[in-house]
């Protein structure tokens, strides 16, 4: 990067990845801008500052942005084991964070960067690719204008782009049409939206922990308010994982949330529609909602709203003029896929990476946070912060930091995806793997035999480097 350090480091996002990656180039004196679309800093967490996070404070915050905001007077949390709400962690950190003597002047408000490419060269030209210096094409107050970088740190996340309510990640037939009847997320169901809920028949569609969160808010809302009817719809048949592993999940409150769900369902509170996937969304003739299952004519009717608890994927049209390589399923890259792959990955526990593994072909451009995970769910803070100082020292030329990972991120204590096995084949058992370079083979196909950790296992898709936790 020698030849190109007057220019900065542009980061997207002023989200907590954003800012902790923008805290390590400030320490290693690097230049760096950080581009944030929205009016202030964490724009993401106002959407769902209601939210009590799953990890405490010490998860929470970054190292680097510690130290910045220390040297300047910032005392912080006094209970570090606490679970701040989302507004909590933007408040008392991130806002301070952004408004840092060492950092607001690095940050620009209202800038949606909509395009990335490099100078004079389309995504076709390769000879001295490398030396050029990034294009961003940044849509703001007075229209769109270009800004130079020496390299790109996209930190935007994914919970701007909602995944629809099709099993085939589609828009349903009457999905845009209701689109006013429709929230996705977690809305503010006992706050600022409770006058929508209260009283009505609500459905909620997913089987992560948004979906759990959405159900326990509209439980007590029906203890509150007469009238309130909760209906749940998931599209697969079997909810131990969601349900979780209570008192051996390392996060406590994510194990308790299951826990709670799991009273709620065994209770009748609410109607549990299994195997559900919804075909099309249709109005009767009062005004409600119907919804129809796509792979027979179970119906769900009178319905007053829908919540989509069902995910979001990366918007991947930033970097449409870029060389990445992604992975054909998750929109990861392909070097991280194999470590957080839902279809096989086990136990909760994800490898140590860094750079190595948040690498593209295109020099000097690093996707990191919740969008180097793709589609993939379960991804922790502390993982972006990681990833955010891996990437920097090796922007900063610092291969030997780079590569030393450390990651420590506690269990789910659930042991398997793959609930169709008897409990005791579900899971290796064992440590993660230590070595960087390490592969493991599918839980099933070696439990049985012994020979977890081989890594002379025949790979099936990601299998190979499921990791043995």
């Amino acid at each position: 990067m020698s030849t190109l350090n007057p220019l900065p480091v542009a980061v997207i996002g002023a989200g907590p990845v954003g800012l902790a990656a923008a805290a390590h180039l400030l320490r290693r004196g690097l230049p760096v801008q950080v581009l944030e679309a929205g009016d202030g800093p964490a724009a993401h967490l106002q959407g769902y500052q209601h939210v009590r996070l799953f990890s405490p404070w010490r998860f929470n915050i970054d190292r680097a942005a510690r130290e910045l905001l220390e040297q300047e007077g910032w005392t912080p949390p006094l209970d570090e084991a606490a679970l701040p709400t989302a507004g909590e962690l933007r408040d008392a950190y991130l806002l301070p964070l952004a408004s840092s003597r060492a950092l607001r002047e690095h940050i620009r408000y209202g800038a949606r960067v909509v395009a990335l490419s490099r100078e004079r060269f389309d995504k076709v030209k390769t000879r001295g690719r490398e030396q050029a210096p990034f294009v961003l094409q940044v849509q703001g107050e007075r229209g769109v204008e270009e800004l130079r970088a020496s390299a790109v740190i996209d930190a935007s996340g994914t919970w701007g782009q909602p995944n629809p309510l099709g099993a085939h990640g589609l828009p349903v037939p009457g999905e845009h049409e209701f689109a006013a009847q429709i929230r996705y997320g977690m809305p503010d169901i006992l706050g600022r939206e409770r006058e929508r809920y209260a009283g009505r028949r609500v459905l909620v569609v997913g089987a992560g922990h948004s979906a759990a969160g959405n159900l326990l808010a509209l439980a007590q809302l029906a203890a509150e308010v007469d009238g309130t009817s909760i209906v749940w719809a998931v599209r697969g048949q079997d909810l131990r994982r969601l349900f979780g592993g209570g008192s051996k999940d390392g996060l406590p409150a994510r194990g308790e949330l299951g826990t709670r769900l799991r009273a709620l369902t065994d209770s009748g509170r609410l109607e549990l529609y299994t195997g559900f996937a919804i075909g099309r969304i249709e109005a009767a003739a009062d005004g409600s909602l119907r919804v129809t299952n796509a792979s027979d004519e179970r119906r769900i009717e009178g319905l007053a709203t829908i919540v989509a608890a069902t995910g979001a994927r990366p918007d991947l049209s930033l970097s449409r003029e870029l060389r990445v390589r992604l992975d054909p399923w998750l929109e990861s890259t392909e070097l991280l896929a194999p470590l957080i792959d839902p279809n096989e990955h086990s136990c909760g526990t994800v490898r140590p990476h860094g750079h190595r593994e948040l690498a593209h072909p295109e020099t000097r451009f690093y996707a990191i946070g919740a969008k180097s995970y793709g589609r993939a769910p379960n991804f922790l803070m502390a993982t972006g912060y990681e990833q955010a100082r891996s990437v920097v020292a090796v922007l900063a030329g610092d291969l030997a930091a780079a590569d030393e990972v450390q990651l420590e991120l506690p269990e789910t204590g659930v042991c398997s995806t793959d609930f169709a096995l008897p409990a005791e084949a579900a899971c290796c058992g064992g440590p993660a793997l230590k070595d960087k370079s390490a592969r493991c083979a599918p839980d099933k196909a070696m439990k049985p035999t012994g020979g977890c950790g081989d890594s002379s296992a025949p790979s099936v898709g990601h299998a190979k480097a499921s990791c043995c936790a």
